[in-house]
């Protein structure tokens, strides 16, 4: 089955056929215009023009801001594609009447500058000062959007909190709102391999190191010569300066090993902390009158799509539109296990096109009598619509129960044990892959060996199908032989000839076990975690205690005949620390009696 916008009726009127009968009007130049922008501290940003061939009055200008290369050059006579990363908004926007400013952000490309961190707040500033220069050119209307996947979508965010007046609307495309917890330390675990491998990427890019940009796909092409020189360095000598520039780099895993709490400023910092680079803490500058498209997938990552939903549920006086199919980072796959192949159908661009024709070009495109939410459900693949998140508000609780099952009426009291395996992983097909950079184009295929080891109850065959639509919550009474432990849990789904399916997962180090009210600035349906260090406490070995942990969100159908299982692990090798380090710890998992261990799930 596809992820077509036309299955299941959700739309009034669905992106593709929007699209279809908008017209294209103009042509898309060969070349962008393209030069040095100087900041307030005398850093050169370079920047790319396009604009649309054959347009005369004003234009509504889209902002991408990317570390990825606003564009390469390419080997004369090569057919490479110079703009791997912004070329699709390129080509699909700029011929339907819209300019397009792409961005080297300071510290790579052909820009000069260093990083001093992961979505600078240096780069929020640049991005007032370059919507400031875009305002003042002869072909611009005044309106400014932005967009892109990952760190431009969330550069869109940060655009956006500046408050600048030109801001209409942004499209953060597969984006973190909380860089901690929806990025890097998702249930306050650091995602160590994450760390490791997007920094190899940065190294590769940031110091126009071929050598090591050929190892990943969507960069392998030999044609690709590094970032393109601006047009007024015709011999490279300003794009070498920049490059030896940014040498000075920030390195990932170093970086984010300094935040172990969130929101803790660093030692020799006390303004900056894990808040620093995440939408969420400037989220109060974004006017209200500012559209927002949030837009995320199933497999999204650690937790990106709890960031698209938190955006929606934050910004609620804001035209705020809600988009999660089923997707990896970035929608390259088409994630489900019933799908016809691996490449999307679902037209994205189309969906971004009404967008900002509605909010940013000012057209009438019925947009805004479409439902605020749509979601795609796996297994019945179709797509729903809800006006609010979550669309399953009651939910169904499972119990554990003695001989590895989920019962609906907790038994007597006992408990299951396990001790953490710390040389056991998920593999290297799961949701983490491709936000490292990694070109998987399948998911959990080995699930069934990947669980069989892992402590697990299973429920009773279903009497008729039922589908899921939210966050799951895993309600876990625990004791550890350990003062802190890892606690990782699973959701599948056990078909009738025994096929067993990956569904979702949640993590939490238990350390961080406290829950606290949702902030304004990142609200939240699910059981919310401050990460801080002052709600932090260690685990009394031996001693019961309440955790709740909430799976990461989907939409999935069960199958009559089917049995729901939970699964339980203390590690995961493949991508997170050890916790705690050299100490796998003995967990008991309480059910039955007055400490009833249960998985409660929004099932319709």
């Amino acid at each position: 089955m596809s992820d077509s916008d036309l299955k299941g009726g959700a739309w009034r009127v669905a992106p593709s056929r929007y699209a279809a009968s908008r017209e294209v009007e103009f042509a898309l130049p060969a070349r962008p215009a393209s030069q040095y922008l100087a900041m307030r501290d005398g850093c050169r940003i370079a920047i790319d023009v396009w604009l649309p061939e054959g347009a005369t009055g004003p234009l509504p200008a889209v902002l991408i801001l990317t570390p990825y290369y606003r564009r390469f050059a390419v080997a004369p006579g090569s057919d490479a594609d110079a703009i791997p990363n912004a070329g699709k908004f390129i080509r699909y926007l700029v011929p339907r009447g819209y300019a397009v400013v792409v961005v080297d952000v300071r510290g790579t490309g052909a820009s000069f500058g260093t990083r001093d961190s992961f979505r600078s707040p240096k780069e929020r500033e640049d991005s007032r000062e370059i919507t400031d220069w875009v305002v003042a050119q002869p072909w611009s209307d005044g309106r400014v959007g932005a967009t892109g996947i990952s760190y431009p979508g969330a550069a869109s965010d940060f655009l956006a909190s500046t408050g600048h007046p030109a801001v209409r609307a942004i499209a953060p495309l597969f984006a973190v709102w909380d860089t901690y917890a929806d990025n890097y330390y998702p249930g306050g675990i650091l995602l160590k391999e994450l760390a490791r491998s997007y920094d190899a990427l940065m190294v590769a890019m940031d110091h126009d190191r071929r050598d090591l940009l050929k190892n990943y796909v969507y960069y392998a092409n030999p044609d690709l010569r590094g970032p393109h020189p601006v047009d007024e360095d015709a011999d490279g000598t300003l794009l070498a300066q920049a490059i030896h520039e940014h040498l000075g780099n920030f390195r990932q895993p170093d970086f984010m090993g300094e935040f172990r709490f969130r929101e803790e400023p660093l030692p020799y910092d006390p303004g900056f902390s894990s808040a620093s680079f995440s939408p969420y803490s400037v989220s109060p500058g974004i006017r209200p009158d500012v559209a927002v498209m949030a837009t995320s997938g199933w497999m999204d990552g650690a937790g990106y799509a709890n960031g698209a939903i938190s955006r929606f549920l934050t910004l609620r006086e804001n035209p705020v539109h809600l988009l999660l199919g089923p997707w990896d980072h970035g929608a390259r796959c088409n994630v489900s296990p019933w799908r016809d192949g691996v490449t999307p159908e679902f037209d994205l661009l189309a969906a971004l096109l009404r967008f900002f024709d509605e909010y940013l070009m000012g057209r009438d495109t019925g947009l805004r009598g479409e439902a605020r939410v749509h979601y795609f459900a796996l297994h019945a693949e179709e797509w729903r619509s809800a006006e609010a998140w979550p669309p399953v508000v009651e939910t169904e609780r499972l119990v554990l129960a003695a001989d590895s099952s989920l019962a609906l009426e907790p038994g007597e009291a006992g408990s299951d044990e396990m001790r953490a395996d710390f040389a056991a992983g998920t593999g290297n097909g799961t949701r983490y892959e491709r936000i490292a950079g990694i070109n998987s184009t399948v998911y959990h295929a080995d699930w069934a060996e990947k669980s069989a080891n892992m402590l697990s109850w299973t429920s009773a065959p279903l009497a008729a199908s039922q589908e899921l639509a939210g966050h799951g919550v895993a309600e876990l009474w625990i004791t550890s032989s350990e003062p802190d432990a890892s606690i990782f849990v699973y959701l599948s789904e056990v078909e009738a000839d025994g096929t067993v399916r990956y569904v979702t997962e949640g993590l939490l180090r238990a350390l961080h076990r406290k829950e606290s009210p949702a902030p304004q600035a990142y609200r939240a349906t699910w059981p919310f975690r401050s990460f801080r260090r002052e709600d932090a406490a260690p685990l009394v070995p031996g001693e019961a205690t309440r955790i709740r942990i909430p799976l990461l969100p989907t939409a999935w159908r069960f199958s009559t005949g089917s049995r729901i299982r939970l699964s339980i692990a203390g590690a995961d090798a493949d991508h997170c620390v050890q916790v705690p380090h050299g100490r796998p710890p003995v967990l008991a998992v309480l059910r039955g009696g007055e400490r009833s261990s249960a998985l409660e799930l929004p099932l319709t």
